[in-house]
């Protein structure tokens, strides 16, 4: 038992957490939503569904039989209860999906956008989708019987499969046949090209003769979903001098792990239900049914068939990230750096900036390193192609590739074979503790000495979910960021994982320290009735000891504002306890990913970006850093970020004490703060400078841009 703990203000993580993914699922029930966005809304929660299992219902599972006895510090629930809520918790989203599945559906008819059901189809259509099922689908289809000469195969971790219950005088059997990878997932009639065949629907109409032998008594389309929780530094995994070889092997496993979950489309699957849940050991709670399709992933291509004025309607308006506001472009990136302190803000900024600066280091005759922690990456990543031309160019440059970043260990072995091969030193995390942090630090020599541009950011260096997350990255040559970035890549170099830092907030050695120490203080300005105040953007808030701090401090009389997209475990406005904290959540066309820690109000308060949540995974095993911004401007753009922020009430919803969120009312000054930075940024981007414009920056910069005449 967790006696010492009070459960009074807190609440479940996994439910909190599917609390989250229903509000993404309710996005795509807005009429204000073009409809093609909706389409994506419903890929999206599906998606998320699918890790959740995957990932977080794994691991409860492996609990639930290591440790009996554990109990969930937020919950106080067992993992057998954990999994029990979660189940109950888990079959109204399915309905609810269903639902808004339909209704998008049915508002697609009307724009002659139709999966077709074959049974409805007329005779020809039936003849021509014969055809055209013998001539591409058949030869690659390998459909099984299960018995004593065909033991029950593997079934690969989110494959749709048709399972078939099939009779031979009296004898039941099994038959299953797996979805071909390779083939289109719509097959679309002629003519306008609109009306569409899922494959699986075809398969499913057709297989029937694939066991001529049988009479077929059931048929289902089906998926099982198996735990990915797999801990690469486990003493049962082999162990390997070769961490890159060692996690090819890991991924390799992840497919063939215990089945979490078993999903049918459609009613009436009752014998193959059965069978398949003794085969599997998967019990009753962990099966669901679906009348929407299993796998969603289809409908991103379902806009390549419409016309132009179509996909306008349908679409978000197209936004291409710009230049950042500070910039002037033509100048280089380095130079203006030098000169004050610049912040980008993604998606409403472009990578570009970054990526260019990356690019005049590699070139620079004065840069002598160039250090980085990668995370994840773009399938196509200019980034790399740039630390690769440094090495070639006689820089050193030091990769501290994390291999376990989940679901992009593939993509990152790729990358770090590609920047080993161009001399790159590439580092693989650090043994135990994952490496999160968004660090680069550019180390550079003049006539004057040494000198730095460090880049520290909230989000991934991925050029792609850049355009779609909402991130801020400061870039800096403040000489104290710099030194204090050395240091951290030297001890990431000697596996030093305890050294404090004069300005970086550094997990696992003094993050969460600090940041409580932060808390303390408001909470001391409260009892000495100074103005004080907390203001904290994350993605999720799990941490114990950081909630009880916050419990605390609003006991004091401290305000707390919480921006948490998803996971929040400390439940606002129960009286004597959270009765000062407000909670809110947004969630909207971008992915709110951003984390903002400020503590105290006006021109006092200290603000800083970070990598890091507030989850104890976060703040006590993995390597997170969080810089302060010095910047006055910065820091006045960033209280101004966080004040429209506040007052959105179109995007976000407020929680309440019981754990259910609630819409903020409306207004006559409506306020959606992702479109608000959305036309901010359009604003102000900068025409093309004029000579003279371009001429006084480069004077300002030969007196002001020198690092030893800058004070930070």
């Amino acid at each position: 038992m967790n006696k010492h703990y009070d459960f009074s203000y807190t609440q479940d993580r996994e439910l909190s957490w599917l609390k989250f993914n229903e509000r993404v699922l309710r996005e795509a029930d807005k009429k204000n939503v073009p409809i093609f966005e909706r389409l994506k809304f419903l890929e999206i929660f599906t998606n998320n569904l699918d890790e959740f299992f995957m990932v977080r219902v794994g691991s409860i599972h492996e609990m639930s039989l290591i440790h009996d006895d554990h109990r969930d510090i937020r919950s106080d629930l067992t993992p057998e209860e954990q999994l029990d809520e979660i189940a109950k918790h888990v079959r109204p989203l399915y309905e609810l999906r269903d639902q808004i599945f339909a209704k998008v559906s049915k508002e697609l008819e009307q724009k002659n956008i139709i999966r077709s059901k074959i049974e409805e189809l007329t005779k020809e259509e039936k003849k021509k989708l014969r055809s055209y099922y013998e001539a591409m689908i058949l030869p690659v289809l390998s459909p099984i019987v299960i018995g004593k000469q065909h033991p029950f195969p593997h079934i690969p971790n989110k494959v749709l499969q048709i399972g078939l219950l099939l009779k031979k005088k009296e004898k039941i059997s099994f038959g299953i046949i797996g979805l071909p990878r390779d083939l289109e997932r719509m097959i679309f009639f002629p003519g306008d090209g609109r009306r569409y065949v899922l494959l699986e629907d075809i398969i499913l109409y057709y297989c029937d003769d694939l066991f001529e032998n049988y009479s077929v008594e059931e048929k289902a389309v089906l998926c099982i979903t198996r735990s990915a929780d797999i801990n690469p530094d486990d003493e049962i995994y082999e162990s390997t001098d070769d961490y890159r070889t060692h996690m090819k092997k890991i991924i390799k496993m992840r497919a063939r792990l215990k089945p979490v979950r078993l999903e049918f489309e459609g009613n009436d699957h009752k014998h193959i239900k059965k069978y398949l849940s003794m085969r599997l050991n998967i019990s009753e709670q962990d099966i669901f049914k679906s009348q929407s399709p299993l796998d969603l992933k289809y409908v991103y291509k379902l806009t390549d068939k419409v016309s132009k004025e179509e996909r306008k309607n349908g679409c978000y308006r197209p936004f291409t990230p710009a230049l950042n506001r500070d910039f002037i472009p033509g100048m280089s990136v380095t130079k203006q750096i030098m000169e004050e302190d610049k912040l980008l803000s993604f998606p409403f900024d472009s990578m570009d900036t970054f990526i260019e600066l990356l690019k005049e280091s590699a070139r620079d005759k004065e840069t002598l390193s160039i250090k980085i922690t990668i995370y994840r990456l773009a399938k196509q990543a200019r980034i790399v192609k740039y630390l690769c031309e440094a090495a070639e160019n006689g820089k050193e440059v030091l990769v501290l590739m994390e291999l376990r970043a989940r679901f992009d260990e593939e993509n990152n072995i790729n990358y770090s074979e590609i920047l080993e091969e161009a001399g790159c030193k590439v580092m693989y995390g650090m043994e135990d503790y994952k490496v999160h942090s968004k660090v680069c630090l550019i180390t550079k020599k003049n006539s004057r000495g040494i000198y730095y541009i460090t880049q520290i950011g909230t989000g991934n260096y991925n050029e792609s979910t850049s355009k779609m997350y909402t991130d801020l990255s400061l870039m800096t040559a403040s000489d104290k960021i710099g030194q204090d970035a050395s240091i951290f890549f030297h001890n990431m170099a000697t596996f030093n994982l305890n050294r404090t830092y004069k300005h970086l907030l550094v997990a696992p050695s003094s993050l969460q320290d600090e940041i409580i120490k932060r808390i303390e203080r408001e909470k001391m300005k409260a009892e000495s009735f100074q103005p004080c105040g907390i203001f904290m953007k994350m993605n999720s808030l799990t941490d114990r000891k950081i909630i009880d701090e916050l419990s605390k401090a609003s006991t004091a009389g401290v305000p707390i504002f919480l921006l948490i997209r998803g996971i929040c475990c400390i439940r606002p406005g129960i009286p004597g306890k959270t009765e000062n904290i407000r909670v809110e959540s947004i969630v909207g066309r971008f992915l709110e990913h951003s984390r903002i820690y400020a503590f105290g109000v006006g021109d006092d308060t200290d603000i800083y970006i970070s990598s890091a949540d507030m989850m104890t995974r976060n703040t006590r095993r993995r390597v997170e850093v969080a810089v302060p911004i010095y910047d006055p401007r910065l820091k006045q753009r960033i209280l101004k970020m966080i004040k429209i922020m506040k007052q959105d009430n179109i995007q976000a919803q407020v929680l309440l004490s019981s754990g259910e969120y609630t819409t903020k009312k409306k207004r006559e000054d409506n306020v959606n703060s992702q479109i608000y930075f959305l036309n901010e940024a359009k604003r102000l981007i900068k025409k093309e400078k004029t000579p003279k414009q371009t001429f006084l920056h480069q004077v300002k910069g030969i007196f002001f841009g020198n690092k030893k005449l800058r004070k930070k």
